[in-house]
């Protein structure tokens, strides 16, 4: 039998390993958040985006911009429909290079307590998680060298599939409609 005291000791120690070392990343099967996003172009030139999120299925994503233009962005694994509202029209994308967030965050490598690093693309992606290994921010450099930063709030994790009418971009019949 060991002392009681070498065993308080060790789970002491065995606990405070684990906080050192930050909270694991948490895989969502689905979540809900506020966001805001920072734009830095190779000029410094800075545009604030903030909205609402939602993410589902592995590969499904809905983002609504509030501000500073209203606009709702729905991808999946395959295709990007982005729906401008300032400008009444509905663009529709091909995908060809894929950000697949799930495939992010299991490659992910813990860096220092909290922070995680993932290479995606050719790209190097930075994740924060808060305490509890929920997501707190994605940040990246895009394909036009400008720096990317989304931090979440109020971030909601939940089980299974968020609803398909949920993850669809509402399209008024009198936008005009682009195929890209």
């Amino acid at each position: 039998m060991y002392p009681k005291k070498r065993v308080k000791i060790a789970i002491i120690m065995l606990v405070s390993s684990f906080y050192a070392h930050g909270a694991s990343i948490i895989i969502p099967e689905n979540f809900q958040a506020n966001f805001t996003e920072k734009i830095t172009n190779t000029k410094n030139k800075t545009i604030n985006y903030k909205g609402k999120v939602r993410f589902s299925d592995k590969t499904k994503m809905k983002w609504s911009f509030l501000a500073p233009t209203k606009k709702e962005t729905c991808v999946n694994d395959k295709a990007l429909m982005v729906v401008d509202h300032d400008l009444e029209q509905v663009s529709h994308y091909i995908i060809t290079k894929k950000f697949n967030l799930i495939e992010t965050l299991k490659k992910a490598k813990l860096y220092k307590k909290n922070i995680y690093l993932a290479h995606m693309n050719g790209k190097s992606v930075t994740i924060q998680v808060d305490n509890q290994g929920k997501i707190h921010s994605i940040a990246r450099f895009d394909d036009l060298d400008n720096k990317v930063q989304i931090i979440f709030k109020n971030v909601k994790y939940g089980k299974g599939s968020l609803s398909q009418k949920s993850m669809t971009c509402k399209v008024p019949k009198a936008y005009d409609v682009i195929d890209g």
